[in-house]
């Protein structure tokens, strides 16, 4: 069965020759000390000195490394040219560009999505002065379509991985739900989930101390952060925000609890008026998410329903793509506001993994959030995760 590596460097061949790019050069240096996004997928090592993976849209899969690391190279069997190098990589790079001939030369920079953007200033200026006086230098062009569509369309193997983080996030929101009672603080839930990952010897999906974000009521903070000492009380909504890393890839959902006070069966009106319009918001949205369709429009659906109800529009977008990353890149379910760059406007792609995560407050009660994991299939969009319907009511 092929490797994760062995499939996304199959992937980017693909995508060259669909996008008509003659070659694309990753080049790094010491990765241990932050290496380029895109290595893992392509590579799945650290590597200590100058190093270029070159991909050619007539197929070719070349890395140059210095000589310690080809026999890692070899054994990926993912590169069928391996050129090992001791004293620097100048000569060898420039002998394989100049014998290629590539009109364009792909390099991972991008003003948009972080995760193309892998190539550090320092390092584009060694290459430059690497192919200074070649014909070479003015065939550079962004890699950020290559990277985007490299890291969003999920091969079956990558997709089987991210059903498995998120079906054991469910099992562990199902043990949360189960394990809180009112008295009990933010911190006290957030720490019984970290007991779930550490059980089963599993990472969070984001750094530890706001993973899970937890919020009581409505004097919680809202945001990327961590739980506090805030208790409980009946009366209050309880959401959870949170997700695992397993085998390498993510989940992130967000689940909704109301705490019942004495006498109460089911969620006062305000509650349940806006934890419908937040399912309501989600299940439009996943309807209509279709390959071909720009992210902004997908987040206006959800972001009209909000207001329409008579909420103020949540000030983040709608959902961002997910993989090997809570976070993973490249296009957005999102407004166009400046801070997302051009991301809103990427077309929605087959293989897309997205979450889906409007929000709203219902004063006095505390935040509505719900997120729910869904795929992009050549026909719509399914639900990776269980979607959440009905509001989870605490005794």
């Amino acid at each position: 069965m092929p490797t994760i590596v062995q499939e996304k460097t199959a992937q980017a061949i693909q995508i060259l020759q669909e996008k008509d790019i003659d070659l694309w050069l990753t080049f790094v240096r010491e990765t241990s000390a932050g290496g380029d996004p895109v290595l893992p997928l392509i590579y799945g090592h650290d590597l200590t000195w100058q190093s270029a993976l070159i991909f050619t849209r007539s197929g070719s899969r070349i890395a140059i490394v210095g000589a310690f690391e080809a026999e890692t190279v070899r054994r990926l069997q993912a590169y069928d040219e391996i050129i090992p190098y001791h004293t620097g990589i100048r000569q060898p790079l420039l002998e394989i560009l100049d014998r290629l001939a590539p009109r364009q030369i792909a390099i991972n920079y991008s003003r948009n999505d972080t995760l193309a953007d892998g190539l550090p200033h320092g390092l584009y200026q060694v290459l430059l002065g690497y192919l200074q006086g070649t014909p070479h230098a003015n065939r550079l062009v962004s890699a950020e379509g290559i990277v985007a569509a490299l890291r969003g369309r999920k091969t079956p193997s990558e997709i089987e991985r991210i059903k498995a983080a998120i079906r054991t996030t469910e099992e562990i929101y199902a043990q949360v739900f189960d394990y809180a009672k009112p008295g009990m603080s933010e911190q006290q839930i957030g720490q019984f989930m970290h007991l779930q990952l550490d059980q089963r010897r599993l990472l969070p999906a984001w750094d530890r101390p706001h993973c899970p974000i937890v919020n009581a009521g409505a004097d919680s903070p809202v945001g990327h952060v961590g739980p506090s000492e805030i208790v409980l009380k009946p009366g209050q909504i309880l959401h959870i925000d949170f997700g695992v890393i397993q085998d390498d890839y993510a989940s992130d959902i967000q689940r909704l609890a109301y705490t019942l006070r004495p006498g109460e069966t089911s969620a006062p009106a305000p509650v349940q008026h806006g934890f419908e319009t937040a399912v309501k918001a989600i299940q439009s949205a996943v309807a209509a998410l279709r390959p071909g369709v720009p992210g902004k429009d997908i987040d206006a659906i959800a972001r009209n329903i909000v207001t329409a109800a008579g909420y103020p529009e949540f000030m983040h977008a709608l959902g961002h793509q997910l993989g090997r990353l809570a976070h993973d890149g490249a296009g957005l379910l999102g407004p166009l506001w400046e801070k997302y760059g051009d991301t809103p406007n990427y077309l929605v792609e087959p293989g897309q993994v997205y979450t889906i995560e409007p929000s709203l407050e219902v004063p006095g009660y505390g935040v509505i959030g719900i997120e729910e994991d869904v795929l992009v299939t050549q026909d719509g969009a399914v639900f990776l995760s269980q979607p959440q319907t009905e509001l989870i009511l605490i005794h």
